[in-house]
């Protein structure tokens, strides 16, 4: 476009510069060929070879000029600045690898036939460690646990077989993690949450001291048969802010319903899930 401006700019020059007398001398037959010159595209133009620029009239240069001009619409579309481009689409950040559900199922990873090898196939080997676990009166054993540097994502495994670190025993639950177990069991769930997913009221018993107790009969509600043959043992804390007569009035190895004032007042949930085979 900026060329073509150019030669338009240099022909306008040209006929300016062309002497006024010699202009004063055109004739009726270069009024003709002019007029020649103004007809449509699509007719063929003759040009005499004799006819000499110099021999126009100064009206008829400037009519010249007016025609080689293009009309205003076109030049306000030639002159205007071009559209900017459209701005690249805005990159999208990758997609970060998806990490497996916290949610454990009796089946997979987590069957009664998994392994140390399996878990660490599921869930790489930086993620799984077989180190020693609190057991029960102070012991410890050996179990592999899933993300053991990560409170939240912690979860032990306890194996039946420890010499070949096979067939899951135990799946255990605590802490601050937030794996949830199946149909919904997960650590901090208030009794008449639980009481509710478990579809009826449940027993508990055995608060001791220090306010800790254990589902002991789910009465034939949804917690007592899981999905996958593994079954489920819920242990309770009650709220240290309850108060010291509702406490007391659960202390002993007697068994409560679920249902009852003096336990509800007491506002006891979860403190940790175990899932056995």
């Amino acid at each position: 476009m900026s060329h073509r401006w150019v030669l338009i700019s240099l022909a306008a020059g040209a006929a300016i510069a062309i002497p006024a007398q010699a202009l004063a001398q055109a004739s009726a037959q270069q009024a003709d060929t002019f007029r020649l010159a103004q007809a449509t595209p699509k007719q063929k133009q003759s040009r005499d070879p004799q006819l000499d620029v110099e021999e126009l009239t100064p009206a008829q240069i400037k009519r010249a000029q007016e025609l080689d001009q293009p009309p205003p619409a076109a030049r306000q579309r030639d002159t205007t600045t071009a559209p900017a481009p459209k701005s690249a689409a805005v990159a999208k950040p990758p997609v970060a690898p998806s990490q497996p559900a916290q949610t454990i199922t009796c089946s997979g990873a987590f069957a009664k036939e998994s392994s140390h090898i399996k878990l660490i196939t599921f869930f790489r080997p930086g993620n799984v460690e077989y180190t020693e676990v609190d057991a029960s009166e102070g012991k410890k054993i050996m179990a592999s646990v899933l993300f053991p540097k990560d409170p939240k994502r912690r979860l032990e495994v306890w194996w039946a077989n420890e010499a070949t670190r096979s067939e899951t025993h135990l799946i255990v639950i605590n802490g601050q993690s937030t794996w949830t177990a199946p149909k919904g069991l997960r650590l901090g769930l208030q009794f008449a949450a639980l009481e509710k997913l478990n579809g009826k009221p449940f027993k508990a018993k055995g608060f001791d001291k220090d306010g800790l107790g254990m589902v002991s009969d789910w009465q034939g509600g949804a917690f007592e048969q899981l999905p996958g043959g593994c079954r489920s043992g819920v242990y309770l804390r009650l709220d240290p802010k309850a108060p010291a007569e509702a406490r007391e009035a659960l202390s002993g190895d007697k068994e409560f319903l679920s249902s009852d004032a003096s336990v509800r007042t007491a506002k006891p949930a979860i403190s940790e899930i175990v899932l056995g085979y």
